[in-house]
Parts: structure tokens; C-alpha cells; sequence
């Protein structure tokens, strides 16, 4: 105050609180363990009888997935304290391995062939599919190259489709149409968050469809999946099996279910009770609260993972929260689409419940990484009370306070 005049700067000031954003974030970890839990009570459930009778013990694929589940904890607490920095620097010789990976699949000594597709790498002791981490890491290549590139501009988009398209391409070479769907819907997700026209990816829209229908015709078996999806009862035996199996297993579920350990397709009506169709053992014996106990829990996923996204600090990690969130919630939506028939049948598991020790490493250590960014999202300043004229200097950038 000079002369009885009360400056600017002796007012009142507005209160102001820092808000810090870093720190674990309890809620993802709770419900990530939650699901994992979740999916070994109902894979022993779906696959007891079964792996009694095929494999001669009842327990075998708990075992397996209780083994991923430990690996996936130790990933996902590992991951957790590596900085980002680190992570964006090991990008590129991630996303370099995750190709390799997917090219090995097709070589005939380590490459491992099961219904006709080559999706798996046999490593001696235990199987990976390395399509579960490779659209980790080109998540994290798209980040990349969103982060340093003006998304606006299309060479920026070309830049994205090009790495996201050499993933693709080795995908459904597998075959593995189901992945393919799930990463090219994560990556036009990505182009839009980080700010493409959307004229662009409207542009780019009508050559995918095109690209989705010629790769249904050139294939007998995904036209005669696509037929059978919209009429499983024209081939109750052959195609339409394992939808109508479904259809049983969730209407007879009603709202309540059967009862834990009751359900009834488990004994071996409904083919991947353990793994791809595990939604539809849940809603048997859980019913319509079951599932929508589950879809709950993703929902949590998805909401932390977009907070997580907002909040972070710099582009990169800004990108890969949301490509991570992305890859979690389209592949839970096509795996629920696939089971209530919504779209065509295609083997796409559930993430974290679904039988598959390569899937529950993957999530669990994508999780890590989301927590990695948590933790190193940066505190901002917040304005909790301000009134009158006070108010109108905050709110404009010209007028200044010295806040002591």
C-alpha cells in the first residue's frame, strides 16, 4: 500500500491449489487384478471337464494361466516404475521386434499351425502369440510418430498407416482377421486423437471397406462364417455351432444365471468355452449381472485410461495411454460382439479373462505402462474461489499478480 492506495497486488488474491495428478492409481490396478481373478475362477469353470477328458487333468489350463497371471503382475509392477522416457526411447526396437516376431510364425520348424492359422511361436518349453504384443508396440510406434509429426498434415496420417499397415499385413497373412479388425480400429482411434482431419479419415475410410470385403470373398471360410452369422440355423452343425451354442448358453444364463460351476455347454457343446466364448460360460451361470458386472469393469478401464490420457505430460505419453485404452476396449466390445452375434464369429479372446497366457502378460504389462504415465503426469494449478474484479484479471491473460 503506498499513500493510503491500495495496489493491485495487496488485494485479495483468488485461492489457488495445486491438484497433483502423479501417484498410483489404485482404481486400475484393483479392477486389472479384479478381471485376471475373475477369469481364472470361470476358466477352471469352462474347461474342468473338457481338459479332464482331453488332456487328463482338470486343472491344466489354470495352471498355465495362473503362471501368465504371476508373469503379468511382475510385468505390470516392473513397468509401473519405468519412466517414460525410457519407454519412448525403446520404441522403435520394439516395434522392429514385434515384426520379426510376426514374421517368424510363418517359418515351419518354430512356427506353430493350429486350425488352419499360424499365430503362434513354439519357444521349447511354453507357446507366445506374438500378435498380442505387437499391437502393443505399434501403439507405441504410432505414438511416435504422432508426437513428432503434425497430424493435421496427411503425410503425417501416411506416416501412421504405413506403420500400423505393416502390422496389419502380417496379421492377416496368419490368418487373423480378428486382430486385423481390432488394430485397424485402434488406429484410425489414434489418427483422430491426435488430430487428423476428419476429411482425411473419411478418405480413408471407403479403401478399408473395400479392403474388408475383398478379404471376406477371397476366403470360402469367411463367407461361409459371414452367411452362417446371419443365419446360424441354416448350418446348426457345421458354421453356425458355435453362435447357436452361445445363443444357449446366455439365454438359459437369464438374469441371475445357473450358478457358479453349473453351466451346461461346458460339456463340450460350446467349442473355446476357455478362451474366446469364456463371456458366454459367465453369462450362463452369472446371467445378464454377470456380464454386466464384467462390461462395468472395462468401463473403469477405458474411463481411468482416458483420464490417465488427459492428464499426461507430454504428447507421446498422452498417445500411448490412448492407443492402450484403445486396444483394451475395441478387443472387449468385439469379443462381446462376437458372442451375443452382433458380428460375425471370428477368435478374438477377452482381455485378461480369456484363457491364453501371451493375452494376460500383454494387458497386465500394458497396464504397467499406464501406470508409468500415471505416476508422471504433471500437477497443475487450479483456481478454487475468485469473485468480482478479481475474477475478470484471472480470467484475462493481460493483468498480472505477484503471488507471494
Amino acid at each position: 500500500m503506498i499513500g493510503g492506495v491500495l495496489k493491485r497486488e495487496d488485494r485479495a488474491l483468488p485461492a489457488l491449489s495445486v491438484k497433483k495428478h502423479g501417484g498410483v492409481d489404485i482404481p486400475l490396478i484393483a479392477v486389472a487384478v479384479i478381471l485376471s481373478a475373475f477369469g481364472l475362477l470361470f476358466i477352471y469353470s469352462a474347461s474342468s471337464y473338457s481338459a479332464g477328458v482331453q488332456l487328463g487333468d482338470a486343472f491344466h489350463y489354470v495352471k498355465t494361466q495362473g503362471i501368465a497371471l504371476a508373469l503379468g503382475l511382475f510385468a505390470m509392477l516392473g513397468l509401473s516404475f519405468v519412466n517414460v522416457e525410457k519407454i519412448k526411447k525403446a520404441t522403435v526396437p520394439l516395434y522392429i521386434i514385434g515384426l520379426i516376431l510376426l514374421s517368424l510364425v510363418f517359418l515351419p520348424v518354430i512356427g506353430v499351425e493350429s486350425y488352419g492359422a499360424k499365430r503362434w511361436l513354439n519357444l521349447g518349453f511354453f507357446t507366445i502369440q506374438p500378435s498380442e504384443y505387437a499391437k502393443f508396440f505399434m501403439v507405441m510406434m504410432i505414438s511416435l510418430i504422432a508426437s513428432k509429426t503434425d497430424m493435421s498434415k496427411f503425410r503425417g496420417v501416411i506416416a501412421v498407416l504405413l506403420a500400423g499397415g505393416a502390422v496389419c499385413v502380417l496379421l492377416i497373412l496368419e490368418p487373423n482377421m480378428s486382430i486385423t479388425m481390432c488394430a485397424v480400429a485402434v488406429i484410425f482411434i489414434m489418427l483422430f486423437a491426435s488430430g487428423a482431419r476428419i476429411k482425411h479419415l473419411v478418405f480413408l475410410i471407403i479403401p478399408v471397406l473395400i479392403g474388408a470385403v475383398v478379404l471376406i470373398l477371397v476366403e470360402p471360410y469367411r463367407m461361409q462364417r459371414l452367411l452362417a452369422f446371419l443365419d446360424p440355423w441354416q448350418s446348426p452343425l457345421e458354421e453356425g455351432y458355435q453362435l447357436i451354442q452361445s445363443y444357449y448358453a446366455l439365454g438359459s444364463g437369464g438374469l441371475f444365471g445357473v450358478g457358479l460351476f453349473n453351466s451346461r455347454q461346458k460339456y463340450l457343446f460350446l467349442p473355446f468355452a476357455e478362451s474366446d466364448f469364456i463371456l458366454s460360460v459367465i453369462g450362463e451361470e452369472t446371467g445378464l449381472v454377470g456380464v454386466a458386472v464384467v462390461m462395468t469393469l472395462f468401463l473403469v478401464i477405458a474411463i481411468r485410461g482416458i483420464k490417465i490420457a488427459r492428464r499426461a505430460s507430454d504428447r507421446y505419453s498422452c498417445y500411448l495411454a490412448t492407443g492402450i485404452t484403445a486396444v483394451t476396449t475395441v478387443q472387449a466390445l468385439l469379443n462381446v460382439a462376437v458372442v451375443c452375434g452382433a458380428v460375425p464369429p471370428t477368435g478374438l479372446p477377452l482381455p485378461f479373462v480369456s484363457a491364453g497366457g501371451s493375452s494376460l502378460v500383454a494387458y497386465l504389462g500394458a497396464i504397467g505402462v499406464l501406470l508409468s504415465i500415471s505416476k508422471n503426469s504433471l500437477p497443475y494449478v487450479r483456481v478454487d474461489t475468485f469473485s468480482g474484479e478479481d475474477a475478470g484479471a484471472v480470467k484475462h491473460p493481460k493483468r498480472k499478480f505477484s503471488i507471494r
